[in-house]
């Protein structure tokens, strides 16, 4: 798991080009100004550099580390402070709100840490790539937008108000910018060649447990409702993972067939969890949580993962909350590197937050009606089933949402090789019910579909605005590339200048697994099969 590691270790201003050309000669004009100046946010960028640091920058890269690091000792600052709040909460709702910006702060410190330690230069060179910090900079910046989102959800943004405006969103947004110049410049090359059927995050040990069936004989622990095993609660079992677990050797947890009702969580400092069951349709984790009962989209979920290098196989995560209770998450995921294998996930409005990270999803049920497929990770799905479900009345329905904020978040959502059609209780009524591929979230919201077939219940003009709005048509990406079936024609889609009909194969390899997620340098090891490009 060593390879593992390894790997996990506002602006339209090019940084490659308003920067020196030389990472190591320093310039005449290099005073901290002059370096601020080339990022979204130059004020905030002078004001904490001038105060942090004695010193102007030496080159690029010292400079791109000093924006790492007052990022993180501002995040630090806003974690004190809302570590403070909690004891002002005066409400359940308040208490809520708090409880993720609590953790979401906590994770972008995480986020912070690992890639200001991951970019500096040892004597065995960087620890990660410049790929790998874009990723985790694009997390931590996601987490404090969600903050905020849950705020809003609950009608508590005057109280969760200053726990935002600390400017860290602004600098983190910097750091983004920053390193997106070291991408550009081609320093890091991604282009790791894999296995022909694995990508090669996966290890080859990962890779036989995930073609194994004798899972009794591999597991760690097992689960079971009959008290056949060591507990009958999955969180119990992921809780004795957290205390016994060393290192970073997989740990296997097989739960067996039964339905599971409680709401799960895998932290971010428990990694190399997989849980395994005996098949989607029998071992089933389900609960009800949702905002019409009080919880934020984020704390809904029946099961939130964080934890590096997740793996599931056969299980179904369910909300059942139902349509009349809005948003209410089956599954959440922030996992780093993770795969979900031959997995169901069931709900309605908001069934699957593909929070943050890189995540894959191979030969998958997804079942929902209202941006079912919602979030800011980099996240490829393939040979997935997609089945819209019926609505409230009046209601439509729309497949996703993506959540990219920031220009340089190396995040999307990838649809490749998949099936979008009717579930059974929406063909009664699909000719009267709109749907569509999809919505904008945030201004830089980018999907792509690739090679999949599209049912007749998709609308002709393919895509919805936001609450019928403008917004986001010029700085959004939706795209379409060789899809089929008698929803897929793209002659009266909308019109929109960031949506596009993709006819170039080397446009729509920007959003395969090997580029998308880099999975050919991690996915094979998981043991999962999966087409690394078109």
């Amino acid at each position: 798991m060593l390879i593992l590691l390894i790997h996990i270790c506002l602006s339209f201003i090019s940084i490659s080009q308003a920067l020196p050309d030389s990472d190591e000669s320093p310039t005449a004009a290099g005073d901290i100004s002059y370096w601020c100046k080339t990022t979204p946010h130059p004020e905030p960028c002078k004001y904490f550099l001038g105060h942090n640091f004695d010193s102007r920058p030496r080159n690029r890269t010292h400079f791109r580390q000093m924006m790492f690091q007052v990022a993180l000792d501002r995040a630090e600052v806003a974690q004190n402070y809302t570590a403070t709040l909690e004891s002002r909460c005066r409400s359940k709702r308040q208490k809520a709100a708090w409880n993720d910006c609590n953790k979401l702060f906590r994770d972008t410190i995480y986020q912070l840490n690992q890639t200001l330690e991951g970019t500096k230069y040892n004597t065995n060179g960087k620890n990660c790539s410049s790929f790998d910090a874009q990723t985790w900079l694009s997390a931590a910046l996601t987490n404090l937008e969600t903050c905020q989102t849950g705020s809003f959800e609950l009608n508590v943004t005057k109280f969760i108000a200053p726990i935002i405006a600390n400017n860290v969103s602004e600098l983190i947004s910097n750091s983004l910018a920053i390193n997106e110049g070291f991408l550009t410049q081609g320093n890091d090359t991604e282009n790791v060649d894999g296995d022909k059927d694995f990508p090669s995050w996966v290890t080859p040990g990962d890779r036989r447990l995930l073609q194994s069936s004798s899972w009794a004989s591999r597991a760690n622990v097992v689960v079971a409702k009959d008290r056949t095993g060591k507990f009958t609660s999955v969180q119990a079992a992921i809780n004795y993972a957290a205390k016994v677990k060393r290192g970073n050797r997989r740990f296997i947890i097989y739960v067996k067939r039964g339905v599971y009702s409680e709401n799960i969580a895998v932290a971010n400092n428990l990694n190399n969890i997989m849980l395994v069951g005996d098949g989607l349709r029998y071992t089933i984790i389900t609960s009800s949580r949702s905002v019409a009962r009080g919880y934020t989209t984020y704390s809904s979920a029946t099961a939130g993962i964080d934890g590096t290098g997740f793996i599931a196989r056969g299980i179904t995560f369910r909300n059942t909350a139902g349509p009349q209770n809005g948003q209410a998450v089956a599954l959440r995921s922030a996992s780093d590197l993770s795969v979900f294998y031959a997995c169901g996930f069931e709900g309605y409005q908001d069934t699957l937050f593909v929070h943050a990270q890189r995540q894959f999803y191979k030969l998958c049920y997804i079942y929902g009606t209202i941006d079912f497929i919602f979030g800011n990770a980099a996240v490829v799905f393939q040979n997935c089933l997609i089945y819209v479900r019926r609505p409230l009345h009046g209601q439509v329905n729309v497949v996703t949402a993506q959540g990219r904020a920031d220009p340089f978040q190396n995040t999307g959502i990838s649809i490749q090789f998949c099936r979008i059609m009717a579930a059974p209780d929406l063909i009664p009524v699909a000719k009267t019910t709109n749907t569509y591929l999809g919505r904008p979230w945030q201004q830089y919201s980018r999907t792509v579909l690739i090679k999949t077939y599209i049912d007749s219940l998709v609308s002709p003009q393919g895509w919805l605005a936001w609450q019928n709005s403008n917004f986001a048509w010029e700085t959004l990406y939706y795209g379409e590339y060789k899809n089929t079936g008698p929803g897929s024609s793209t002659r009266n889609r909308v019109k929109w200048k960031g949506y596009r009909v993709i006819t170039s194969a080397n446009e729509a390899s920007r959003f395969t697994v090997a580029n998308l997620i880099a999975g050919r340098a991690w996915l094979g090891a998981t043991g999962v099969p999966f087409y690394s490009g078109l």
